[in-house]
């Protein structure tokens, strides 16, 4: 009996044993959340207004302004090339030569018809002469009765026809003046020259090709002039109101690193293309540096005004970020706290991110840490650039 009661003690000592711990809170998990977690270490960043330049992102290449495709207006065959590729040249500098040997015989036949042409019309202004004398000479002798008036009509038509012969020779004359110079200008083109100033970029011809031929798309040249080039870009179209002639564009390219590159908006292109929606832009740019080449991608920005006292945050600073929504969000240091915020965004320039709503002037945001972070959580705040 006395075992019995030894045992219920026992067994009460260790029910009110276990109640002391329920109530002094023996939970690991319990504990935790009384005690709280520790600080955690995170770099914040104050919102700040700044002025910013608005844009439009763009990519696209660029080309020649001023490309030339040198052909051949008369069929023969090549005897001479002047000039290689990468040449730069002057305007009227010669490119190639044809064989004009034929050209030549029908140019010395051009201009004999011409000798000729002069010479009958000096033939015939020398009857027209004669015509006129003979004539004077029946109005005297009319005077005195010694001719008919059958004679005298007679001269007359004569004079007439002399006229009329002068008249064609001077037409001779100018059809064959005009033969020559058109073989002159034939003759002229076997040499075919630059018609702007330039490099050239491709050719298409060596001696002994047969060039000129009808209804051929062979080039023998192409002669671009660097100095002016164009930057085609697509802008989408729920950006393009935005966009306007005249507006700088500013761009760099990978093969130059670090360095920038401008130019102006010249053309837009008044259609939308179907397949993506974008826009064509066309921007002219200062090349007498000689830096860019055609053909080169480049990645730039449409700037296209300037908007003063803008508040931003890093990139860094946001947990998540719809970009077509712009909504992202952040989180807010309040005290030694720190609380999630939803906030809206809006344009982006580099690593900053402008915020339209949702923050306040020299509100701290996280910008290092916040993976570690849940809303509520303590923070300790290092300086910047801390570990």
């Amino acid at each position: 009996m006395s075992e019995r009661r030894v045992l219920g003690v026992w067994l009460l000592a260790a029910w009110v044993a276990l109640m002391g711990c329920s109530k002094s809170g023996g939970d690991p998990k319990t504990d935790e959340k009384t005690a709280g977690k520790p600080p955690v270490a995170v770099e914040v960043t104050k919102v700040a207004a700044a002025d910013i330049a608005e844009g439009v992102d763009v990519v696209g290449s660029l080309s020649a302004k001023f490309v030339t495709d040198v052909k051949s207006e008369y069929t023969g065959v090549v005897t001479d090339v002047y000039v290689n590729e990468w040449v730069t040249v002057k305007k009227g500098a010669p490119l190639v030569r044809i064989d004009t040997r034929e050209m030549e015989i029908l140019s010395q036949k051009a201009k004999a018809a011409v000798e000729m042409a002069r010479a009958n019309l000096l033939q015939a202004e020398v009857a027209r002469k004669r015509a006129n004398r003979e004539y004077d000479r029946l109005l005297k002798l009319k005077e005195y009765g010694l001719v008919t008036q059958q004679n005298l009509d007679e001269g007359q038509t004569e004079t007439e026809a002399a006229a009329a012969r002068i008249e064609a020779a001077k037409a001779q004359l100018r059809a064959a003046e005009e033969d020559f110079q058109h073989t002159q200008t034939r003759l002229s083109k076997t040499t075919i020259r630059a018609q702007t100033d330039g490099v050239v970029s491709f050719r298409g011809v060596n001696v002994g090709d047969l060039v000129g031929e009808m209804g051929s798309a062979k080039i023998m040249f192409r002669i671009i002039d660097p100095r002016i080039l164009e930057l085609t870009v697509a802008v989408p179209s729920t950006e393009m109101a935005a966009v306007n002639v005249g507006q700088s564009l500013t761009f760099s390219i990978d093969a130059l690193p670090g360095r920038s590159f401008s130019g102006k908006v010249m053309f837009i292109n008044p259609m939308v293309n179907e397949a993506d929606r974008s826009v064509k832009v066309v921007a002219e740019v200062d090349n007498h540096s000689g830096q860019l080449k055609a053909g080169l991608y480049v990645k730039g920005r449409i700037l296209t005004g300037n908007r003063a006292g803008v508040l931003r945050i890093p990139r860094a600073s946001l947990l998540s970020w719809d970009v077509v929504e712009k909504r992202g969000d952040v989180f807010v240091a309040e005290g030694e706290s720190v609380k999630r915020r939803t906030v809206r965004t809006g344009s982006v320039t580099g690593d900053f991110v402008e915020v339209t709503s949702g923050l306040s002037l020299a509100e701290k945001v996280v910008t290092r840490g916040g993976f570690n972070l849940k809303d509520g959580d303590r923070v300790s705040i290092l300086p910047a650039g801390g570990g």
